[in-house]
């Protein structure tokens, strides 16, 4: 078993370094509905070490894909968008309130998106969005809690973030959140699984290759949550995660937990200056 283990690393590992590099992010220029600019090309920030440019994974997709993100009618991640305007005006709980009892228009929450995750003082810990909505259906609302990766929280994901798409990501990492940023970092560049591969060697080390006909991009998540195409449904942040450790071979951690906290807000960093542009659409 251990041999055929280190077989299996040896071939997937070849299969990664043997494929040709391809040309990297192609040159186009997103606009959605020829009215919000995305930026999917920035310096990289302060922080990152291994990378001086950025791009969003909309560089790396296929102009077919590219066109769909293009287009809000043709884009189907908006079908949990309109689901969720009406779990936004949906009165549910003890209390008698819905989101908009408390925030109006979800206009309101422009801006959003682009900070999350972010350190909160009252809670004592790094939130993420989930995290937030969650608290509000709980705290406000007197409501169940959503699931974390669910149907109806990815839709509310993807209406928030709506609001917020053109606008740059800006995820605070000094401060009390240092520490957490920390854990995240060192959880990207863990090797881990039966392949022994980490977040890294993917998205830095082999950055342009193709893996199993699909182009290798830097994973930045500024556009999630992201309706692929594989799976035709709204994707989270944090299945996605978990999809990606469970390619690796390792038990993976759960949705919602401090490790995948911690990821996110590493990860979301090094996305920092790239426009919001959820919900995205991808392979």
């Amino acid at each position: 078993m251990k041999n055929t283990s280190k077989l299996v690393s040896a071939l997937a590992l070849a299969a990664m370094t043997s494929t040709p590099a391809l040309a990297g992010p192609d040159e186009d220029q997103l606009w959605v509905n020829d009215e919000i600019q995305m930026v999917t090309e920035v310096a990289a920030p302060a922080h990152m070490e291994n990378i001086d440019t950025l791009y969003s994974g909309w560089r790396y997709r296929s102009n077919e894909t590219q066109a769909i993100q293009m287009d809000d009618f043709e884009n189907p991640g908006f079908v949990g968008v309109e689901n969720a305007m009406v779990s936004w005006a949906k009165v549910e709980g003890d209390a008698g309130e819905s989101c908009q009892s408390c925030h109006g228009d979800v206009e309101s929450l422009k801006g959003v998106r682009a900070v999350y995750p972010r350190w909160n003082e009252a809670a004592g810990e790094v939130r993420t969005l989930e995290m937030q909505v969650n608290d509000c259906r709980v705290t406000r609302m007197s409501a169940e809690e959503w699931g974390y990766t669910s149907g109806p929280m990815a839709n509310m994901l993807a209406l928030i973030s709506s609001v917020s798409r053109g606008m740059p990501v800006n995820v605070a990492i000094d401060g009390p959140a240092q520490a957490t940023w920390e854990h995240g970092k060192e959880l990207y560049y863990m090797r881990t699984g039966q392949l022994e591969l980490s977040c890294a060697n993917c998205h830095e080390d082999s950055v342009g290759l193709m893996v199993r006909a699909d182009h290798l991009s830097q994973g930045q998540i500024n556009g999630f949550p992201t309706y692929r195409l594989k799976n035709t449904k709204l994707n989270t942040v944090h299945a996605r995660f978990k999809g990606c450790v469970r390619d690796t071979r390792a038990q993976t951690y759960k949705p919602g937990s401090a490790e995948f906290i911690a990821l996110e807000l590493y990860v979301a960093s090094r996305g920092n200056g790239l426009s919001v542009e959820g919900p995205s659409v991808r392979n």
